[in-house]
């Protein structure tokens, strides 16, 4: 019988799959309690036998949920609360402009700006350079460091958002501020689902705190809310671009270096992986 180490989501419970689990508790010891799960596992839970895992559910269970994984429960009550939200919304019409909060919590910004290009323009000249801190570090950490995680991350994300950039485009908020030194220089189409720039400081950012540059990630991530204010500012994006921007910086870091930890098993890099060939890392 095999056994489970994680943190349960209920004092005496059993996995979502039928399979019961020794429970852990925070200094590592295991309760005496728990002895009779293990029975139960041995008379026939785990063969599909005895009773559904519901039932075996007690008050103190929903306690001891409530107390310890209090996070899942708020998320549980969101859940519910925008279920509520969603159903009796009223539909934006399809001539209206769509609804954006972060364009309400930034509408006297905007004004700001639409009455003073010039801070528009050097606010847009700032993000142009964060931009570039950002290339800069992902190509620096592969050319020069060895370590290609960021750069593949940062293909991986950039190909996707161009795929989803033109499967849905968005229509340019009305109150767009543009700018000639914003980035993509020279006042270009672009793609507004999702944001790149909050992404790719999300990648730099990710792979600074594996290499505890801390500081330098806390400086990135401080100008990656400063910059999202002022996308939304300008209507250069919408509040759902920045989120999934953040989200996608995320997840293909994440798969980046899945592919990195699958490539060094199938060729066998002992030394870690590299975007060079085996035999130019013996040599």
């Amino acid at each position: 019988m095999s056994t489970e180490t994680g943190v349960p989501l209920r004092r005496r419970s059993t996995s979502l799959n039928g399979y019961h689990s020794n429970d852990v508790s925070f200094d590592g010891t295991v309760p005496l309690m728990e002895h009779n799960i293990v029975k139960k596992t041995d008379d026939g839970y785990a063969n599909g036998g005895g009773k559904a895992s519901f039932m075996t559910w007690m008050a103190r269970d929903a306690i001891y949920v409530a107390r310890v994984h209090w996070i899942p429960c708020v998320f549980a009550v969101g859940v519910l609360f925008f279920m509520g939200v969603e159903y009796t919304l009223q539909m934006i019409p399809a001539r209206s402009e769509p609804f954006d909060i972060g364009f309400v919590v930034t509408r006297s910004l905007n004004r700001v700006l639409a009455n003073s290009p010039g801070l528009n323009t050097v606010l847009a000249a700032l993000n142009t350079v964060f931009v570039g801190m950002q290339t800069t570090y992902i190509v620096w950490t592969w050319l020069m460091e060895g370590r290609p995680r960021a750069t593949i991350s940062a293909c991986f994300m950039f190909t996707c958002r161009g795929i989803l950039g033109y499967s849905t485009q968005l229509p340019l908020p009305q109150e767009f501020l543009g700018s000639g030194v914003d980035f993509p220089v020279g006042n270009v189409s672009f793609f507004l689902f999702y944001s790149g720039h909050v992404a790719g400081s999300m990648i730099a950012s990710l792979d600074m705190r594996r290499m505890q540059r801390l500081r330098l990630a806390m400086l990135f991530d401080i100008l990656n809310v400063l910059q999202s204010i002022r996308l939304l500012g300008t209507r250069g994006h919408y509040t759902i671009d920045l989120a999934v921007g953040v989200g996608a910086g995320i997840l293909f870091d994440s798969l980046a270096g899945k592919y990195e930890e699958m490539m060094s098993k199938r060729h066998n890099l002992g030394n870690g992986f590299s975007l060079i060939s085996k035999d130019s890392l013996d040599n």
